[in-house]
């Protein structure tokens, strides 16, 4: 038999299937370089543990350039960082979720999982297989878990959002002694521990309002510079940065609120910067008129909603102003997104774009609108709104970077008493808990046969960069 091959035009050369400079990395290589990666982001964090912590300066570059923050705060350093290392960008993530969830501990959860793979390096050099450290981790978690549930303290005697609202008077004494205990510990290792006692008394109070709902988007923090943090307080109402518009009223009671985020400049011609051909100028007076008719033609479509407030997310031209102060609206124009956002939430309103059928609009309601002085700048107050648990808390300072870091600090604080009030299981901190989830971990451990045994890792790090920074 006979096998005839016939010559092919066949090229034996390497065909690169990857883009333009990519790289490939595999094996011990690419291992190493995870552990490099999420080790570096575990010690570049590692010291703004504990109240005793370090803050980070960090200088932006690109657009911001030169722009400077201070801060202690995990999630706000690590999101402000460059990093391509896919193990290094996974630690970030993860502390961006914890910030999103919970509000606090981005530091914590990053320093863990950076000490977890630093040991798991060493027990792959042991030539231990990933998938049972990985066992062994899993089986930690559980027992952790199962020491953490059995040591915490429960105040809740009701499955009721606002099962704490039904306490005795020393029930309800000892819970708020609890939550400003918890916002005392939260506030420690910040910007605020100077001031704990007040800003913690500040949160808690602000929380409560809340009547276990947990939504802190019905809490409002205004930051204005001047005066010192001590300065700061809460309000009992709804505080928008902004100014009512010439010659209207400046106080509206029983207010009824239309919000809207509509341009007004759609029926505005653009005359200025503008080509038109015309005979006369008389020509040019008729396009202003058949402007202005179409602007006063919006103006009597949100004048038929019979609101006595107007609120506009974009700008709001002279001569609509005009019309609403004549008919006794009090406009407002250039209200951010975040704050006609949370405004339509408090009042019970709903943000239009269109006016053409007023009957299905819902109005904002409120008992009364009047401006208000804080420092050198005029806001507008909103009192007795639909949604009474609504407050604004006004954040006071020496400088913008104070400010900032003083919301990041009291944000966290509002997160973690929130999440107290709707889980209300409670542990000791200051290392206590993580300690003796460690020891469970490691009698387990002496307990499992095998190499899941070396995998069942301890959580011992964090006490010790936290008491490390004491030095």
């Amino acid at each position: 038999m006979y096998v005839v091959f016939e010559e092919q035009n066949v090229s034996l050369n390497p065909i690169r299937i990857l883009k333009h400079e990519a790289d490939e990395e595999k094996g011990e290589t690419a291992r190493l370089s995870s552990f490099v990666g999420a080790v570096a982001i575990g010690d570049l964090v590692k010291s703004t543990l504990g109240p005793k912590g370090m803050d980070k300066i960090l200088v932006s570059h690109g657009r911001n350039a030169g722009q400077v923050e201070i801060t202690n705060d995990g999630a706000t350093i690590l999101k402000s960082i460059g990093v391509d290392n896919p193990a290094a960008k996974i630690l970030v993530d993860m502390s961006r979720v914890q910030d999103d969830e919970v509000g606090d501990g981005t530091t914590s959860v990053t320093v863990l999982a950076a000490e977890l793979l630093r040991e798991a390096e060493k027990l792959i050099e042991l030539k231990i297989h990933p998938q049972i450290i990985i066992a062994g981790w899993r089986k930690a978690t559980k027992v952790a878990r199962d020491a953490l549930t059995a040591i915490a303290m429960d105040n809740r005697r009701s499955s009721n959002v606002m099962w704490f609202l039904s306490f005795s008077s020393a029930d309800q004494a000892r819970f708020h002694e609890d939550l400003l205990n918890i916002a005392r510990t939260t506030l420690s290792s910040k910007i605020l521990s100077q001031h704990k006692e007040y800003f913690s008394k500040l949160a808690v109070d602000a929380v409560l309002r809340l009547k276990g709902s947990g939504s802190l988007s019905a809490i409002q923090i205004i930051k204005k510079t001047g005066g010192t943090l001590e300065d700061s307080f809460l309000d009992e109402g709804f505080l928008l940065d902004k100014k009512v518009g010439v010659h209207q009223p400046k106080r509206v009671e029983n207010a009824r609120i239309l919000i809207a985020n509509t341009p007004m400049d759609t029926d505005k011609i653009k005359v200025f910067g503008s080509r038109v051909r015309v005979d006369s100028m008389a020509k040019i007076a008729e396009l202003e008129v058949a402007e202005k008719e179409k602007m006063k033609d919006k103006v009597n479509k949100i004048l038929k909603h019979n609101c006595t407030v107007f609120i506009n997310r974009q700008l709001i031209y002279n001569y609509p102003e005009q019309l609403f102060a004549d008919a006794g609206v009090m406009a407002i124009e250039h209200a951010d997104f975040d704050g006609i956002e949370r405004l339509a939430l408090v009042t019970g309103g709903e943000i239009v774009s269109t006016f053409d059928n007023p009957e299905m609009v819902k109005l904002g309601q409120c008992d009364v609108i009047e401006q208000v002085m804080i420092g050198e700048d005029t806001l507008l107050r909103f009192g007795g709104v639909a949604l009474g648990e609504a407050c604004t808390i006004i954040i006071r300072g020496a400088t913008q970077q104070i400010l900032d870091e003083a919301e990041r600090s009291l944000h966290d604080a509002l997160c973690v008493l929130a999440a107290t009030v709707r889980e209300s299981r409670i542990v000791y901190g200051g290392g206590c808990s993580e300690m003796l989830m460690a020891n469970a971990v490691q009698t387990e451990a002496a307990k499992t046969p095998g190499k899941e045994a070396c995998g069942c890792g301890s959580i011992r790090p964090c006490p010790p960069d936290t008491a490390h920074n004491y030095r």
